[in-house]
């Protein structure tokens, strides 16, 4: 495998590593996972990815599900004596979906990857 292939595989391999990694802790993962995810995109966009369109949305929903849970853990949570319905947690569903698809487009990439010819 030459330079220019090489480079998108380590970069779907450490950004798969990062989502997994990160998912032992949601909250403070955030901020591992949203990198490892935009490094997947960026694995896909340089080895011109099938899946790029896939991986983009997996990226796009990851970043705005942390963005809520974040703003959420700003604004002290809901459920509890927040006044806030636990409802309001639908609002960060595209978090784990984000964080899912990341998983499936990484290995759906690796595999691509590995049965591209050189």
């Amino acid at each position: 495998m030459n330079t220019r292939k090489l480079w998108p595989v380590l970069l779907c391999i450490i950004g798969f590593l990062a989502i997994i990694i990160g998912a032992l802790d949601p909250l403070e993962g955030g901020f591992i996972i949203m990198p490892g995810s935009g490094l997947i995109a960026l694995s896909a966009f340089m080895g011109k990815s099938h899946h790029r369109r896939f991986i983009y949305w997996a990226f796009m929903m990851t970043v705005f599900g942390v963005a809520v849970v974040i703003v959420w853990s700003l604004f002290g949570g809901v459920g509890g004596d927040t006044g806030r319905s636990m409802w309001w947690l639908l609002t960060a569903l595209p978090y784990p979906v984000g964080w899912i698809m990341s998983i499936i487009g990484a290995v759906r990439l690796l595999i691509e990857f590995f049965r591209k010819p050189s």
